[in-house]
């Protein structure tokens, strides 16, 4: 027993150790894939429409809801694509917290571009999953692949749940 607690201690500090190395880190994000096509109903305390510029701020408890995908900031800036008429990007600022399955990620920005189902978390990002945690500066999380790459003196902490 007092072995395995040593190799088990060996083992988690090279993790540990390469993880907080590494220049990036590529992990799953979220335990379903989210489908960017799907409809994005977006609730506030307050809403303001620029009709010449096809942009519209909600702020106040902005919680914005696509499939099983939940982001809420303080405000959140929107970019239509007139053309399109469809949101084209969305910009989360102040107490950004993403949540999609099992995962919930939080940073200071969020810019999320709904054709790539792309959403790049920046500003002190922090991951959870599970009993683990994961930061970093920069995380990339792509909504169709279900991955993400943390960038910017990545932190990991593993979670064993041994004593």
């Amino acid at each position: 027993m007092f072995l395995l607690r040593i190799l088990s201690g060996l083992v988690l500090s090279f993790v540990l150790f390469t993880a907080v190395s590494a220049q990036g880190t590529q992990v799953s994000f979220g335990g379903i894939k989210a489908d960017p096509s799907q409809p994005v109903e977006v609730t506030a305390d307050n809403l303001e429409v620029d009709q010449a510029t096809g942009e519209a701020t909600f702020s106040g408890n902005v919680l914005v809801v696509q499939g099983e995908m939940r982001l809420s900031a303080d405000n959140v800036h929107v970019v239509y694509d007139q053309e399109a008429r469809t949101i084209a990007r969305m910009d989360a600022t102040g107490s950004v917290l993403l949540v999609s399955g099992p995962d919930a990620a939080e940073s200071q920005k969020a810019e999320y571009t709904i054709d790539s189902g792309t959403i790049v978390m920046t500003g002190n990002v922090l991951l959870n999953q599970g009993p683990s945690t994961i930061s970093g500066e920069r995380m990339i999380v792509n909504l169709t692949t279900g991955s993400a790459r943390i960038s910017g003196r990545v932190r990991t902490l593993l979670n064993t749940g041994g004593d």
